[in-house]
């Protein structure tokens, strides 16, 4: 720990976890503004945006399969490799979406070419976050494991920033049908220069100080996985469950209410924009608050009150997100993510907390990604559906139930703040 010191720790776990969601996140409003037109043309414009939100979903699906496969050599033969790798994984296949050619161009082969590399996004972001959240927590001295653990958390609210601020720039500097025909690839070509930022820096690591001790006391196992299932499938199971409220409050938020907005609301994508950037500033501030507050009060202390929060929010989707106002709904945005900010940020280091350094790496990915195919791989779908036969109000009851899983999840764990890692 030394000879490396502690803010560039924390800038590598932070700066691949912002790049990687920078690379997720813009997908999902390219899925709100022009993904279904261009890729699924011949459907009629409800089905087309259903048709997108069902490619967003399969990228959720291949997460775990990114975190097993990721987490498998993160625990055999180190957590900064493994990094690296899913880097790559994730920077190659962003790049190629912003270079794919339309239906228009390339009939069905678009389409299939975009869930592969949908596919692709989802198997490389699987495998980013267990080791970043592991190369923050590992390093971290005693006492101090939720502070460093923000720092990967932080990484979402400044991708999706930067996500919506190169989609606003793109917006305002470009005609729609100048957008619609090349404008929206450039956010996806942009992350090729932030990917190479992110390798320097993770090239530059060495090893944590934990995993470092494992190998020296060669306490790696064979298979993590196996480990895994036959001896810690209760955490990972609670680990999932613990984060279905985090994916939910979001990903309804920013893409479910970013598409209603425009479509039905008929706000302006630039002004809906905006209004994005100002409620991720809250998402932003809530992180280092909680994080701080799991260090002081515990993890499970958090969960609950955030969980708790989450579940009377969803009764605010109605009035607030209906009500047309740009204002209002700014407020309703702001309040959704801060409290997703409030419930995410402990997880940084509570996932890592409960699991052993054999099996860590596979286990608190696998946790954190399982828990989105529950929250959030068909949370703009099922949300657009609730929306189209409820109304706002059962979509607001989505989100009550996804807190009100995650509430069940935080009440079964033990506090794990005051742990040996």
């Amino acid at each position: 720990m030394a000879s490396i010191p502690a803010s560039r720790i924390a800038f590598a776990s932070f700066i691949g976890t912002a790049i990687e969601f920078y690379d997720f996140y813009i997908y999902g409003l390219a899925v709100a503004m022009v993904i279904g037109p261009l890729f699924f043309p011949h459907d009629a414009p409800g089905v087309q945006t259903l048709n997108a939100f069902l490619t967003f979903g399969l990228a959720f699906l291949a997460r775990p399969v990114g975190a097993l496969l990721f987490g498998h050599f993160g625990d055999r033969i180190g957590r900064k490799a493994t990094l690296v790798a899913s880097l790559l994984v994730m920077g190659v296949s962003t790049l190629l979406i912003g270079a794919l050619p339309t239906y228009a161009v390339a009939g069905w082969a678009a389409p299939a070419l975009l869930c592969l590399l949908r596919l692709g996004q989802g198997i490389g972001l699987g495998g980013e976050w267990g080791g970043a959240a592991l190369l923050a927590t590992e390093y971290a001295p005693r006492g101090k494991r939720g502070l460093f653990g923000m720092f990967p958390q932080l990484g979402p609210s400044v991708g999706f920033l930067f996500a919506v601020g190169g989609f606003f720039l793109v917006s305002s500097l470009l005609s729609d049908a100048q957008f619609r025909a090349w404008g929206w690839r450039l956010p996806f070509l942009a992350s090729a220069a932030l990917v190479v930022v992110g390798l320097y820096v993770r090239l530059k690591l060495a090893e944590t100080p934990v995993f470092s001790r494992a190998l020296e006391k060669h306490q790696q196992v064979r298979v993590p996985l196996a480990e895994l299932l036959s001896h810690h499938l209760a955490p990972l199971v609670q680990g999932a469950l613990l984060m279905v409220v985090c994916y939910a409050l979001f990903y309804i938020t920013a893409v479910f209410a970013f598409s209603y907005g425009m479509k039905t609301l008929h706000i302006p994508r630039p002004e809906f924009l905006v209004m994005l950037s100002v409620a991720i500033l809250f998402m932003a501030a809530a992180t280092p608050l909680a994080a701080r507050a799991g260090d002081r009060y515990g993890r499970r202390r958090v969960l609950l009150l955030g969980s708790s929060l989450a579940l009377a929010s969803g009764f605010l989707m109605q009035p607030m997100l209906g009500s047309g106002s740009p204002f209002v709904i700014t407020v309703f945005l702001a309040v959704e993510l801060f409290l997703m900010g409030v419930t995410y940020a402990p997880m940084g280091a509570l996932l890592p907390e409960l699991f052993p350094t054999a099996v860590r790496y596979t286990g608190a990915g696998a946790a954190y990604n399982l828990g989105g195919i529950l929250g959030a791989s068909l949370a703009p779908y099922i949300a657009a559906r609730l929306a189209a036969h409820g109304g706002l109000s059962w979509v607001g009851g989505y989100i009550s139930a996804a807190a009100a899983i995650s509430l069940i999840a935080a009440y079964s764990i033990k506090e794990t703040r005051d742990l040996e890692l």
